[in-house]
């Protein structure tokens, strides 16, 4: 940087990175339509799995993926998991007699708590 002067640039509002050299990644554009009807773009790298559900940054509504044809995209009911609750979680890590032996010695200790 000892070639190039400072001096009277406006520093933060021009770069001193040049473009040579740079390669940019190959892209490709998913097109998503919401449920208003109001289609958006989006741009992913060509190697990336394209969602089938997307959410509109500027309307914030979810939008489905476009096929080829302009059609929406089938959805296959194995695509679609059904969200884990704590609950769940809770049953993979615990046995049911488990949490109610925790359950149980909690209680004692709130009732304790309480009565003194």
């Amino acid at each position: 940087m000892a070639d190039r002067s400072l001096r009277g640039m406006r520093l933060g509002s021009q770069s001193l990175q040049s473009e040579d050299g740079v390669e940019l990644s190959e892209r490709k554009r998913a097109v998503y339509q919401a449920a208003s009807g109001e289609t958006f773009d989006v741009v992913f790298s060509a190697d990336a799995e394209v969602p089938q559900v997307w959410s509109d940054p500027r309307s914030g509504w979810e939008g489905r993926l476009l096929g080829e044809d302009g059609k929406p995209v089938e959805i296959a009911a194995e695509d679609v998991k059904a969200p884990r609750t704590h609950w769940d979680m809770l049953l993979e890590r615990r046995s049911r007699e488990e949490l109610e032996e925790l359950l149980e010695e909690r209680l004692q200790v709130l009732r304790a708590r309480r009565g003194a």
